[in-house]
């Protein structure tokens, strides 16, 4: 096996991108985030890692990371353990900082034990996901109120809105408003934030990562007082059917498998289950 790692995402995406789509879905975090930082090289401010393992031209295993973010790895293949060794000893070679790994099940945990045993950081769960697909719409009852596009004179209540998806959604206890304001404006410009509008904005939901077949939901947010309802339901059957509609084949979105109602909520409106992902946090390691 041979690790190499990359500095142009569009090199990346030649070396893995066909592999990678054969599983669009699952590998549509991966996909879409090196997609945009290929269409929107200010997308981040640091220094992206992207890496291949490769084994007589077979693609093993991939790894990405966009610091502060966590690396998130992806493979189909069944020696993925050896190839992570790889990654893992490339980025301590490296002296990379890595806050933790985001993968499908069981790539992650496997990821985070060879980290540990590596650097002796500790690894604890943070959150267990599960990953979408919508093709169809099935439409709900829809409440008052209709679809909008975001606009900039959404932009301070939805940085507040960002704010409280990231604490309670997250689990980021320490928001970075800065970041959030820089997110929001970012969201405005690509026309990415829309909005449910009941005598105004009631409920958020955002396109993401678009990849050669599908496109991303996320975040949704409904601050406390418009919850119960349905203008999250009706905001993302609404934003899906439009993205269908604008040419995607499918949608897809991620849940907290913590959150029951949210993942019943979005298979009424056509979702159905693809792959479940583990989020490890990394944390210092001990005393020798």
């Amino acid at each position: 096996m041979e690790l190499t790692t990359y500095v142009e995402p569009a090199d990346f995406l030649t070396q893995t991108q066909a592999v990678l789509e054969q599983e669009e879905t699952v590998n549509s975090l991966m996909l879409g985030i090196v997609v945009r930082l290929r269409d929107q090289p200010d997308f981040v401010e640091s220094t992206p890692y992207l890496s291949a393992v490769l084994d007589d031209g077979r693609l093993v295993a991939a790894a990405t990371m966009t610091p502060p973010y966590n690396v998130i790895v992806a493979s189909d293949q069944p020696d993925y353990p050896a190839a992570f060794a790889l990654v893992v000893d490339d980025l301590v070679a490296n002296e990379r900082s890595v806050p933790g790994v985001n993968g499908p099940v069981p790539l992650s945990a496997s990821f985070a034990e060879i980290w540990s045993a590596v650097t002796g950081q500790p690894y604890t769960l943070q959150m267990h996901m599960r990953a979408f697909e919508l093709q169809q719409v099935d439409h709900p009852p829809y409440p008052p109120g209709k679809l909008r596009l975001a606009t900039s004179a959404d932009k301070e209540l939805l940085v507040q809105w960002v704010t409280a998806f990231g604490f309670e959604a997250l689990h980021e206890p320490d928001q970075d408003l800065e970041r959030a304001y820089q997110g929001v404006e970012r969201a405005l410009r690509h026309q990415n934030f829309f909005v449910w509008d009941d005598n105004g904005p009631v409920s958020l939901a955002g396109r993401a990562r678009p990849t050669r077949r599908g496109i991303t939901i996320g975040p949704v947010y409904t601050p406390p007082e418009f919850r119960h309802q349905g203008y999250a339901t009706a905001l993302v059957a609404a934003l899906s059917q439009r993205l269908l509609d604008e040419g995607k084949q499918f949608v897809t979105l991620f849940t907290d498998l913590a959150n029951p109602t949210s993942n019943s909520i979005y298979q009424k409106i056509g979702f159905r289950p693809v792959r479940d992902f583990i989020e490890y946090r990394f944390g210092q390691p001990g005393p020798p």
